[in-house]
C-alpha cells in the first residue's frame, strides 16, 4: 500500500471550511479528509503509484476548483509539469 499525505494551511477557517465542505463527499473510501480550524489534512492510500497518482491529480484539481470557487484563487495556476491545457 502507497500512502500521500497532505497538508493545506488556509489563512482563515472560512476559506478552509469551504474546500473541505467542497471536496469531501466526492472523495468519500478514497481519501481521508479532516478539517483542524484552518488546516486541512488529506491522506490517499492505493495499491500502486499509477493510480495514487491519479487521485491526487484529481483531488488537486478539485481543490484548485474550490479555493477559485471561494475566492482565494484569482488567476490560472502555471502549467509545473508540462499537461496539455484544458483551459
Amino acid at each position: 500500500m502507497i500512502t500521500l499525505d497532505l497538508r493545506i494551511q488556509y489563512g482563515d477557517e472560512r476559506t478552509a471550511k469551504a474546500v473541505f465542505d467542497s471536496v469531501a463527499p466526492d472523495n468519500e473510501g478514497y481519501i481521508s479528509t479532516e478539517l483542524h480550524g484552518t488546516l486541512l489534512f488529506m491522506r490517499i492510500s492505493s495499491d500502486n503509484a499509477g493510480t495514487l497518482r491519479n487521485t491526487a491529480d484529481d483531488l488537486m484539481a478539485c481543490i484548485k476548483a474550490a479555493e477559485e470557487a471561494s475566492g482565494l484563487v484569482s488567476g490560472p495556476a502555471p502549467d509545473l509539469d508540462g499537461d496539455p491545457s484544458f483551459e
